[in-house]
C-alpha cells in the first residue's frame, strides 16, 4: 500500500519556514521532517500544484524545493507516480555490520535492541546546536564533568522530581554504559562483591565485571521484586554495592513503588551497601502516571545513572552520573583513565532537548502506540505466552510454557525476526522460558515480527529446534 501525506498536513508540519529564499527554507524544513520521521520513508509527497495552493507560495518555490530534496538524497521521483521520500543511502543506512552482519539481515526485523528511532524534533535540535558550537571552538573542548550549562539542566530535572541537586553533582558521560564503567572503575576492585538483579541488562553487569567485581544475583520475579530475597542476599553476600533498575526494569518492565524503594533503602543501610541505580528508562512512563520519587531520595548515598539515549535517541550518546556530594574528585580520576569527556555538540543538543517541553510527551505517545500494537499482536497470535503490560519503558518480558526461549529465538531468526532469549539476561544461568520483545519499531514491523515469532513457536513446540543462536551483539 502506498503511503501518502496531504498538502494540508505538510503545510502544518513545515509551519513558518524560512523564506529567504523560500525554496531553500521549504527544502530545509522538509529535510528535517523526513530525518525526524514525521514524514516517513517511502511516502508520496503532495503534488507541486497541491502544495503550492496549501502553502500560498509560487509553483517555482515548490518545484525548486523538491529538486533540492532530490539532489540531497531525501526524495526521488517515480515516473508517473510522484515524488517519494527517502534518506541518503536508503534503508540499509540503519544497519551496523556489528549488529546485523549476516546474509539476508537487511530484511530482518531487529528486535534485539530495545531502542526506538528518533522522535520529532531531534534533527532540529542538532541544527540549532551547530549554531551554538562556534562559541566553544576557541577552547580545548575537553569537559570531563560536562558542559556547565548541561550540568545545570540535568540537575534541574532532579530538582523538579523532588531531589535537590547541585550542578557539580552531575558528570556527563558518553552514555549510561560509560557511566557504569566509570563507577566500577572508581568504587570497585578485584574480588569485591556487587549485588545485581536477575534478569538484568547484561552490558551493565559486564561493565561492573570489568572492574574486577564479583557479581551475586537475586531474582526479579515475573510479578516484581522479592524484597525479602534482596534483604537475604544483602546479608549473606555483604556486597560493597548493589546495582538495580527500579524504573521500568530492563527486561521485565517493572516499576518499583515508593514504599518498595523505602524498604529496599532500609536493607541497604543495614548492610552498609551503596546503591547504583540505573534510571535509563525513567523518562518513559506511558500512561501519564506520576512517577515515584528518585531512589536517591530514599537512600541519599545512592549513585544514580541517567541516559538521554532511551528518552530521546540512541544516536545521542549521552548519559550522566548523579553522585552524592564529595564523590566528584574520585569519579573524575576514574573517568580520565577511560575518556576525557563527551562530545561538545551532543551536549549542546541535549541542552536544547531538555529545554523543550514538547518532545518527550510526543515521543511517549508514539511509544505507547507501539506498545499497544505489540501487546495486541502477541495476545492474538501467541495466546499461550504470558506477560504483564508495563506502564512504561521499552519491552515486553514474555514467558513461554516451557524452556524454549533459546530455540524460539533461533527459529525466529531464521525467519527474519531477531529477539533476545531469557538466558542473555540471566546473571547465573537459566531463564530459558522467557523472551524479551521491545516495542521500539513501528507498529507494522512489530505485527510482522510477532507473526514470524508465532511461526517459530509453532515449529518449536512440536519439535524443539536444533538451531543454535548466532551470538548477536546486544546493545540496548
Amino acid at each position: 500500500m502506498t503511503r501518502t501525506i496531504s498538502a494540508a498536513r505538510v503545510a502544518t508540519l513545515v509551519g513558518d519556514f524560512d523564506r529567504s529564499p523560500a525554496y531553500a527554507g521549504l527544502a530545509d524544513a522538509l529535510v528535517l521532517l523526513i530525518g525526524d520521521g514525521r514524514i516517513t520513508l517511502d511516502t508520496r509527497l503532495p503534488s507541486e500544484r497541491e502544495l503550492t495552493e496549501a502553502l500560498g507560495v509560487s509553483r517555482t518555490t515548490v518545484t525548486r524545493a523538491y529538486a533540492e530534496l532530490r539532489d540531497a538524497g531525501y526524495a526521488r521521483a517515480r515516473q508517473g507516480a510522484g515524488t517519494f521520500t527517502r534518506v541518503p543511502g536508503g534503508r540499509a543506512r540503519a544497519h551496523d555490520r556489528a549488529l546485523l552482519p549476516r546474509a539476508g539481515d537487511s530484511d530482518a526485523i531487529d528486535l534485539n535492541c530495545a531502542a526506538p528511532s528518533a522522535p520529532p524534533g531531534i534533527a532540529a535540535a542538532y541544527a540549532a546546536a551547530v549554531a551554538d558550537l562556534p562559541a566553544y571552538l576557541g577552547g580545548h573542548g575537553y569537559f570531563p564533568a560536562g558542559l556547565p550549562e548541561l550540568q545545570r539542566a540535568i540537575a534541574a530535572t532532579y530538582d523538579d522530581r523532588g531531589l535537590p541537586t547541585d550542578p557539580d553533582q552531575i558528570m556527563v558521560t558518553p552514555g549510561a554504559l560509560a557511566a557504569a564503567s566509570i563507577i566500577a572503575q572508581a568504587f570497585t576492585g578485584p574480588g569485591e562483591r556487587v549485588l545485581v538483579e536477575s534478569p538484568v541488562y547484561p552490558n551493565a553487569t559486564d561493565a561492573l565485571r570489568h572492574g574486577g567485581a564479583r557479581l551475586a544475583a537475586y531474582p526479579v520475579d515475573p510479578d516484581g521484586w522479592d524484597l525479602a530475597a534482596a534483604a537475604a542476599a544483602l546479608r549473606q553476600t555483604a556486597p560493597r554495592m548493589a546495582y538495580l533498575i527500579p524504573d521500568f526494569q530492563n527486561p521485565t518492565g517493572h516499576l518499583m513503588t515508593d514504599a518498595q524503594r523505602e524498604e529496599y533503602a532500609g536493607h541497604l543501610r543495614r548492610t552498609h551497601t551503596t546503591a547504583i541505580v540505573d534510571e535509563a528508562h525513567q523518562a518513559l512512563p506511558l500512561e501519564g502516571q506520576e512517577m515515584p520519587r528518585p531512589f536517591a531520595a530514599h537512600a541519599p548515598d545512592t549513585i544514580t545513572i541517567g541516559s538521554a539515549s532511551k528518552a530521546y535517541w540512541g544516536g545521542l550518546r549521552l548519559g550522566w552520573i548523579r553522585a552524592p556530594k564529595g564523590m566528584g574528585d574520585r569519579l573524575t580520576r576514574a573517568r580520565v583513565s577511560l575518556d576525557l569527556g563527551a562530545p561538545v555538540l551532543e551536549q549542546l543538543v541535549l541542552v536544547r532537548l531538555l529545554a523543550d517541553p514538547e518532545i518527550l510527551p510526543v515521543n511517549r505517545d508514539r511509544l505507547r502506540g507501539h506498545r499497544d500494537a505489540l501487546v495486541g499482536a502477541v495476545r492474538e497470535q501467541l495466546p499461550d505466552w504470558s506477560f504483564h503490560v508495563p506502564t512504561g519503558g521499552l519491552a515486553l518480558w514474555c514467558r513461554l510454557p516451557g524452556s524454549f526461549g533459546t530455540a524460539v529465538a533461533a527459529e525466529a531468526e531464521a525467519r527474519g525476526a531477531i529477539v533476545a532469549p531469557g538466558p542473555v539476561f540471566a546473571v547465573e544461568g537459566g531463564l530459558d522460558s522467557f523472551l524479551r520483545i521491545p516495542w521500539g519499531r513501528p507498529a507494522d514491523e512489530l505485527t510482522a515480527a510477532v507473526g514470524r515469532l508465532a511461526e517459530a513457536w509453532s515449529v518449536v513446540r512440536e519439535r524443539p529446534s536444533g538451531r543454535t543462536p548466532t551470538g548477536r551483539v546486544m546493545v540496548a
